[in-house]
This record gives C-alpha cells, sequence and structure tokens, in this order.
C-alpha cells in the first residue's frame, strides 16, 4: 500500500481505532526490536578454559618467574 493511501485510510478511521493502530505499531516495533537485537555471548569462568593448568605436569616450569627471566637472559639478551 502506498504511503499516502495508507495515511488516508488512518486519518480515516475514528479516533478509538486510531489508538489502536498505533498500539498495534508500538507491539510491533517491540516485538521485532527483540528479534533483531544482537545475543550476548556467555562468559565462562577462566578455570574452564582447556589451556588453564596444561603446563601443570611439566617440571622445568615449577616456577614460571625463574622460568621466564631464564628465556628473556637466553633468548633476548645476546
Amino acid at each position: 500500500m502506498e504511503h499516502e493511501k495508507l495515511f488516508r485510510e488512518l486519518t480515516s478511521l475514528p479516533p478509538e481505532g486510531r489508538r489502536q493502530v498505533a498500539k498495534f505499531i508500538s507491539s510491533l516495533r517491540k516485538r521485532y526490536a527483540r528479534a533483531s537485537a544482537p545475543k550476548k555471548a556467555k562468559r565462562l569462568p577462566l578455570r574452564s578454559e582447556k589451556f588453564i593448568g596444561m603446563w601443570k605436569d611439566r617440571e622445568d616450569l615449577t616456577d614460571s618467574t625463574a622460568w621466564v627471566r631464564s628465556v628473556r637472559k637466553n633468548e633476548w639478551m645476546n
């Protein structure tokens, strides 16, 4: 339906009919705003990540601070 014809149809309604059309349009806006709103990603606890604890059995990494210092000294300071 063309905009002008739609407007004529709306204005030809009695006041109660126009209020009903306005309520209907408002409910449609709310419905489609919810349907098109992006869904938020669920946040999982960090402990559930697979990489947490992946080096727990490595004996050469028991002191992570010492390991990092050693790598920096051997790899970066040359």
